[in-house]
Parts: structure tokens; C-alpha cells; sequence
């Protein structure tokens, strides 16, 4: 599809999201009005790995029924890439009618699920004007945050600004870090779950206090009272599929520990030094992400000891014929392989970088014992 075309396309669901927005701002919500929390279920693509939530606003009598959503941006956004990336891509709350969200979950056979919330209708009304002021005023753009500011941190923040304080608190388990928390909707996704394993930093790691997923959200609200009176009714199932594993015959820990063990296996110099530049390029790759990123999950990131920018040196002094300083250079190396060992040791994907930790080792130890100078022997 064509870029001029995608653009038209961005603006017609902008224009319609308005068209709403204004119809909004003149509706007197009726008795028999209803404001319920939608939680989607995964998907297999990398976007929606972690569901989804959105707000549902109905009302027959008024011939209203809208979902409000956040978390859509535009592709083409000048410099999409580097803005994502750097973490001041803008992210927009939108809004489209029921029947036409949930023809899209049907269609991507994603399950969605509703709990209506127990408000008084004034409260109901005040929701609706607080959405459709953020839709037609600043309020309408933010800056997406992997925790703190997402699809379901900011709908909770929507509503406890309607009730008026911090109502909405996680009311699951808090004593696992977000890393663990993140970690099962991984299942079946490898590279995915290696990928967030070395790129997210001590962030990560700190304990799941905070409501970000939507699931964690779902389960909060069954837990959650107001005026004495249980916040939401019971889950409904809207939609439900039966559950599909995706099949994949690279995305797997066989392939990722075929290529460790080639390299490992093989004892080729040339081997060696073109896993060793993928390595090292990565950390550099890390260090630059925690110093440009406003994306605090990038900061701080203890991977780089994994995936050093300092092999680069050993790469440069073995190419140079300089074994004394390849050899130190090694050596050094592995004792930072050494150091990001011990801090692994309570880390929930230790397993999972252990054969990139051990590959590391083996090759650097095999360059080390190679530039080694040996000591002569007098009989």
C-alpha cells in the first residue's frame, strides 16, 4: 500500500474519530447508559503480544455506543523510526464505534472481554467529557512509556481522575518484577523474549507495582470497591477463540542454539571474529539506546558486560597481529563475562542468555590461549 494512500486512510479515521467526538460532547447519558472496561486478548504479532484495553461508553436511548482507545500512532510520522525508537513518537487516544472494534478482534480471532463498571450515572457522564475532552485538546497526543504511560496505564488514569482519586491500584500479586511478569506472554515467541531479555535494563527489574498490562488490570478490577460496592460486575465474554500456537521453524531455541553451538563447534578464526563484531556491535547499540532513549526500560542497561563494546579492541588488536594486547583485551573481557555472571544469578532470564554467555566465554578463552606468550622451557 502506497505511503499517499495510508495517509488518506490515517485521515479518514481522524475526521470520523471527530465526527464522534462532537456528538459526544452534546450527549446527556441516559439512565440506562453503561461504561464498561474492554480487555483483548493476545495476539501472535509483536504488537500485541500484551492485549489490549480499551472504554466502552453505550447508551440505546441515545443511539451511542463507542469505544475510546489508546495507544494508536501513525506510520507515517517523518523519522517514525528514530522518534520510536528515541521515545517521543506521538501516541493518540482514538475512538471508533462498538460493532466496528469488535468486527476487528473477530476478525484477528483475539478474545475480548467486558466488565461494566458500577457508577452513578453522573460519574458516567463525567468519564464521557473527560474522553471527549481529551480527544479534541492536547490531551489527545502523549508520549507512549512501556509502563508508565500505555493502552492500560493510561485508562486507569482516566478513571481515577473521574472518581477522584487513586481508586485503581493492582490488587495482583506484586512481589514479582516486571520481567517476570512479562516473561510468560513470551511463550512461543523465542526471539521476542531474547530480545526484551538484553535490551531492557535495570527498569525491568524493579517489582511490578504499577497496573501496565491488560490482564493485570482485568483482575485488579474484580478486587476493586467504591462506596462499598464491588467497582465492576462480573466478566462477561464477549468474544472467544480457541487458542492457536504459532509454528515457527526459525523463531525457537533450536536455531539460536544451533548458530552458538556452530560457532563454538566450528574453530575458525573467521567464525570467531564475525560473532564477536555482531556481539560487540550490539553493545555499542545498547550503550547509544540508554543515552539517546527516553525510554527509562533502555537505561542502565547491565547486558552491555554480555554484549561488550570493549571486544571490539580485542577484535582490532588480533587483526593488527598484537597478541600481547589481544590477549589482555580477552582476558578482560572475560572477567566482565565473570562479573555479568554473579549479577544473573537472580535474574529471571539467566537461562536464557546463558548459551550467549557461554559461547562468549568458550570463543574469548580460544583467542585468549591462542595470543598467549608462551613461556620457553630450558632442559
Amino acid at each position: 500500500m502506497k505511503a499517499p494512500l495510508l495517509k488518506k486512510i490515517f485521515v479518514c479515521i481522524l475526521l470520523l474519530g471527530s465526527v464522534y467526538n462532537l456528538s459526544a460532547q452534546d450527549i446527556l447519558l441516559s439512565k440506562n447508559a453503561h461504561v464498561s472496561i474492554l480487555t483483548c486478548g493476545t495476539g501472535n504479532e509483536s504488537y500485541s503480544l500484551f492485549g489490549h484495553t480499551a472504554i466502552r461508553i453505550s447508551d440505546l436511548d441515545n443511539n451511542f455506543d463507542v469505544v475510546y482507545n489508546y495507544g494508536n500512532f501513525d506510520f507515517n510520522t517523518q523519522n517514525f523510526v528514530l522518534k520510536f525508537t528515541k521515545g517521543d513518537l506521538d501516541y493518540s487516544i482514538t475512538n471508533n464505534r462498538y460493532v466496528d472494534f469488535l468486527g476487528q478482534y473477530n476478525y484477528e480471532k483475539r478474545d475480548v472481554y467486558e466488565q461494566e463498571l458500577n457508577l452513578p450515572l453522573e460519574l458516567k457522564q463525567e468519564l464521557l467529557e473527560n474522553l471527549a475532552k481529551s480527544m479534541l485538546s492536547d490531551e489527545r497526543l502523549y508520549q507512549y512509556k512501556f509502563i508508565d504511560n500505555n493502552c492500560t496505564s493510561k485508562v486507569v488514569d482516566v478513571i481515577n481522575k473521574t472518581l477522584k482519586g487513586n481508586l485503581i491500584t493492582k490488587k495482583t500479586s506484586t512481589n514479582q518484577t516486571y520481567r517476570s511478569i512479562l516473561f510468560p506472554y513470551f511463550n512461543n515467541h523465542f526471539y521476542e523474549k531474547l530480545g526484551t531479555s538484553i535490551v531492557f535494563g535495570t527498569k525491568v527489574d524493579q517489582v511490578g507495582t504499577k497496573i501496565f498490562l491488560p490482564f493485570e488490570l482485568q483482575e485488579s478490577l474484580k478486587h476493586i470497591r467504591y462506596k462499598n460496592q464491588p467497582l465492576c460486575k462480573e466478566n462477561k465474554t464477549i468474544l472467544n477463540f480457541e487458542e492457536e500456537t504459532p509454528a515457527s521453524w526459525w523463531n525457537n531455541s533450536y536455531t539460536y542454539l544451533f548458530i552458538l553451538g556452530f560457532v563454538t563447534l566450528i574453530n575458525k578464526r573467521s567464525i570467531d571474529y564475525i560473532y564477536l563484531s555482531i556481539i560487540s556491535l550490539l553493545g555499542l547499540l545498547f550503550v547509544f539506546l540508554g543515552f539517546y532513549s527516553f525510554h527509562q526500560e533502555l537505561e542502565y542497561n547491565y547486558n552491555v558486560l554480555l554484549f561488550s563494546p570493549f571486544i571490539l579492541g580485542v577484535l582490532y588488536f588480533a587483526k593488527t597481529k598484537n597478541s600481547k594486547w589481544t590477549y589482555k583485551l580477552s582476558v578482560f573481557n572475560i572477567l566482565l563475562l565473570i562479573v555479568y555472571c554473579g549479577l544473573m544469578l537472580s535474574k529471571v532470564h539467566l537461562l536464557i542468555v546463558s548459551p550467549i554467555l557461554l559461547t562468549n566465554l568458550f570463543v574469548l578463552s580460544r583467542i585468549a590461549i591462542r595470543n598467549k606468550k608462551r613461556i620457553p622451557i630450558i632442559i
